[in-house]
């Protein structure tokens, strides 16, 4: 049996489907894991949806900004954009399936490591919390999109205050700062909370802003996957983090890791 990990995917279906007939992925044996953001910008969707959705147990997802968004836009809340290009998916004839399968998807997942447990999330984890806050909150929010309440959550996740777990005093807070931190997060102040507008790499980005893996003191005990960052292009300052977005639907190329060895797989874009 092999762990792969893959980063963001956005619809780059065909990318996807070559880097695993590279590595020769056995649905019967291995596991891929995903770390969110199946969705949206790319040209295939739907089709990525429909083929993780297939794979069963042998798919471990977790729930990115725009997976959130596309639980959205398909609740009425939002409105799509054209560059999403999310009109196929939301028309199929099995889309209500799809979209209950999505919204089933938990925001962390554990990775079997016979050194120490690892964990991925669409972002990372906020440097504010311990891993039983991250774990905690992201079972909160699971449960809250798996039941009735679900639409009236997702269009209460939408906003940038509170920024700081310390100021997240309510039910609603609590929901917005985690459902951020886990799927948005990338620069923090130096207190710890989160800053939203920067995407660039950390050499291009003011000195008071700070990589949220900089003041994380899980991540020195707890080997963390992510995706969502791609201008890190799968480059960081800290061995115990795994940055896998690595741009694709940007025209960039998908990253797929092999967890048992550490190797990098790539598949450059195909459009």
């Amino acid at each position: 049996m092999a762990i792969y990990l893959v980063g963001d995917v956005q619809g780059c279906y065909s990318e996807l489907k070559a880097l695993l007939k590279r590595v020769n992925f056995d649905r019967d044996c291995d596991i891929l894991y995903l770390a969110g953001d199946l969705v949206a910008r790319g040209p295939s969707s739907l089709e990525t949806l429909r083929f993780v959705k297939a794979l069963g147990d042998s798919a471990k997802v977790v729930l990115g900004n725009h997976d959130l968004h596309l639980l959205a836009v398909y609740a009425g809340i939002k409105k799509a954009k054209a560059a999403d290009k999310l009109d196929k998916l939301l028309t199929s004839p099995d889309a209500d399936e799809l979209i209950n399968w999505l919204a089933a998807q938990p925001l962390i997942q554990k990775i079997p490591d016979k050194k120490k447990s690892a964990y991925m999330s669409h972002a990372g984890i906020s440097p504010q919390w311990l891993l039983k806050d991250a774990l905690e909150q992201a079972q909160l929010i699971h449960q809250k999109l798996i039941s009735t309440e679900r639409n009236q959550w997702l269009a209460l996740m939408y906003g940038e205050k509170p920024n700081s777990w310390q100021a997240s005093l309510t039910e609603e807070e609590r929901f917005r700062y985690s459902v951020n931190a886990l799927t948005r997060m990338r620069y923090c102040f130096m207190d710890g909370s989160l800053e939203f507008h920067h995407k660039n790499t950390p050499e291009e980005t003011p000195e008071h802003l700070v990589p949220w893996f900089t003041l994380s003191k899980t991540i020195d005990k707890t080997p963390w996957v992510f995706g969502h960052w791609a201008s890190l292009m799968g480059h960081s300052s800290h061995s115990n983090i795994y940055p896998l977005d690595t741009g694709c639907v940007w025209g960039s190329h998908l990253t797929l890791l092999r967890w048992g060895d550490k190797k990098v797989f790539i598949e450059q874009a195909h459009q």
